[in-house]
């Protein structure tokens, strides 16, 4: 293996996995995002080109965002919807994830991205059945479009942690995306779920190229839920209780 080239590998992996990692690279460059270059990919590995990264610069921060906002900007066919061209299973992480597509946003996002984790998180211990009582009403108001704006499908990362979000001495380049058409402000609530180095500065910079609507802030436990759902359903009761506390938060604005 080269030295500039970084390798995953599975033999057990699911036969879209690696791909659509490479299909979520190729739709986010696309887009307009920096992202690391894709080697080669097949059912049982994906090489990538080795990142070295590098402390977090304020004006690399700005770009950034000004950057994710005009990925963003360059939309999707639908809430919900895969890569283009990727006809194949999406994941985040290691989790598949839906690619059914939903004309609005709030009835995709409870849907296809909330409430299937959340039963998960139920059945495996980390989420008890009365905070999961409370998840699902939040959801219900959710999906009835209590949120809905005229936000058009955003493309998304989809799973914009501060862990696949690589500085360098070049600038930030993206790993890992879960792919897909979505509301923007998830992105953004992720980085802001695991404290994103230089935040403020990489909002700056959003701002500068397409501003985010009023009380975007006051909206983060809402598009947190699905992160947090994820997480319940695999990572530990600690994060059932974090998404209790998201679902409460997300009441208090209903």
């Amino acid at each position: 293996m080269p030295a500039d080239t970084y390798s995953k590998t599975d033999a057990s992996a699911h036969p879209d996995f690696f791909a659509a990692e490479a299909a979520g690279l190729r739709w986010l460059r696309e887009g307009g995002a920096t992202v690391v270059d894709v080697r080669s990919v097949g059912p049982t590995h994906i090489d990538l080109a080795r990142l070295v990264p590098s402390a977090p610069r304020p004006d690399a921060a700005r770009l950034f965002g000004a950057q994710l906002a005009e990925v963003h900007r360059s939309g999707a066919p639908g809430f919900g919807c895969p890569p283009e061209g990727f006809v194949g299973q999406i994941f985040i992480g290691a989790r598949p994830m839906s690619s059914v597509v939903h004309p609005s946003w709030g009835a995709f996002y409870v849907t296809e991205r909330v409430l299937p984790y959340v039963r998960v998180a139920v059945e495996v211990g980390n989420l008890s059945e009365s905070d999961a009582a409370v998840v699902e009403r939040v959801c219900a108001d959710v999906a009835g479009g209590a949120f809905d704006d005229d936000d058009p499908p955003a493309r998304l990362h989809g799973d914009l942690w501060t862990g696949n979000v690589v500085w360098t001495d070049a600038g930030v380049v993206m790993i890992d995306p879960a792919a897909h058409g979505g509301h923007r402000e998830t992105d953004l609530a992720m980085l802001a779920l695991f404290g994103c180095p230089l935040l403020s500065d990489i909002v700056d910079g959003y701002h500068s190229e397409c501003p985010l609507r009023g009380g975007w802030e006051k909206r983060i436990p809402l598009h947190q839920l699905h992160p947090l759902a994820v997480h319940a359903a695999g990572h530990g009761p600690s994060y059932g209780a974090e998404l209790h506390r998201a679902a409460l938060a997300v009441q208090r604005m209903l």
